[in-house]
């Protein structure tokens, strides 16, 4: 067995955390930004108000995409060194 080197089953966790963090991390950022669409058309805002609360949810669930993607990736990368 070559010791340094992944088995199939590591490589297969790998690719089953890296997918699940990916979704996770989409569905949070659609989430955070059908929140910020669903207040604009309850409050009724138009214009240039509608477009700043939108562009602001699509940056805050932009950011918080990213966030949950690299919390998922480390939480994953730590427990595999730690040999769970």
């Amino acid at each position: 067995m070559d010791m340094g080197r992944e088995s199939r089953w590591e490589k297969d966790a790998m690719t089953v955390e890296i997918v699940f963090a990916l979704i996770t991390a989409a569905a949070l950022a659609g989430l955070i930004f059908a929140v910020a669409w669903t207040l604009a058309l309850t409050f009724g805002l138009s214009g240039s108000i509608e477009r700043r609360v939108l562009a602001g949810g699509a940056l805050l669930g932009a950011v918080a995409g990213v966030w949950r993607l690299v919390r998922v990736l480390l939480r994953f990368d730590k427990q595999r060194r730690m040999g769970r």
